[in-house]
């Protein structure tokens, strides 16, 4: 069975979503859908996610799955709001909830624990197999960029990385977030490049250079024989040396804030106060 992808650009926070199926008609999952956020003006979109339930309408899919691959701090989720208009699951990683508390404590979000369960309708433990549709798809536990990171293996065929890799001439994941580590960033890639060289990749993210259009898919081959931070930089010593420095020369990502706020809810906003406005927390003097 040959699964078929249909990939979203959001050129704005350069991140692909996808849309992942066999035949039209069929279950589908949706995979790192973006919702639109105007840091100046604070007002929320739906441009990306629209054409997702456009497409999805139009191929008269079935949405089963709602699929992070993490929680993104460089976007929002359009996962809640995807859900209230097709239905499905929204699913991530179990270890969301270590992630959730390390950043509740900072956002002092509701003063309450942080509790998974009240956004998210299925927690994956690691390298738990389950179905899209007919699809056998693994859900594998790829930590480093942050705890809770997960890369979606469809069919033995194509994988889902999320922020883990990127295209072989940008190279690798940040691990600076909080629970970030640049080993166990390594040996997650090592797990990924384990699976047969002519499985497709699909980035979530793409950051070109100049002389190329963004791209969403290259080959495990091509991720190992060309990916720069793992042909220039070999073993995990030489790795986490190399990414450790990187990472400490980088700007946090510009929606930082409102996405971590959002994302740890599945991209669900935060509750309208008294005068019916919702509000995002800035944390002064914090990161």
């Amino acid at each position: 069975m040959t699964p078929l992808v249909e990939p979203f650009f959001d050129s704005n926070t350069g991140t692909f979503s996808y849309v992942v199926y066999n035949r039209p008609g069929c279950a589908c999952a949706v995979i790192d859908p973006v919702r639109d956020f105007d840091a100046n003006t604070a007002r929320i979109g739906h441009v990306v996610a629209d054409r997702i339930i456009n497409f999805i309408n139009a191929k008269n899919l079935q949405v089963q799955w709602l699929l992070e691959t993490h929680i993104h701090a460089d976007h929002l989720s359009a996962s809640t709001y995807l859900r209230e208009q097709l239905g499905g699951k929204i699913a991530t990683s179990a270890a969301v909830k270590h992630v959730g508390e390390q950043f509740d404590r900072i956002f002092n979000a509701d003063g309450s624990k942080f509790d998974p369960h009240l956004y998210f309708d299925h927690l994956f433990e690691p390298d738990e197999v389950f179905y899209i549709g007919e699809m056998r798809t693994t859900a594998m536990h790829v930590p480093g960029h942050t705890q809770a990171d997960m890369a979606f293996h469809v069919e033995n065929s194509i994988v889902f990385v999320g922020d883990t890799l990127f295209a072989p001439d940008v190279g690798t994941a940040r691990c600076d977030f909080p629970g970030g580590s640049a080993s166990m960033l390594w040996k997650s890639i090592q797990k990924i490049l384990e699976l047969p060289l002519s499985t497709r990749v699909y980035l979530c993210h793409d950051y070109p250079p100049e002389s190329r259009d963004p791209r969403c898919e290259f080959s495990i081959g091509q991720q190992k024989s060309l990916n720069i931070h793992l042909v220039c930089h070999h073993g995990e010593p030489e790795f986490v040396q190399f990414r450790n420095a990187r990472d400490k020369a980088l700007r946090l990502p510009e929606l930082l804030v409102p996405s971590l706020q959002a994302n740890l809810r599945a991209g669900a906003l935060p509750a309208a106060e008294s005068n019916g406005i919702s509000y995002i927390k800035v944390p002064l003097n914090t990161f």
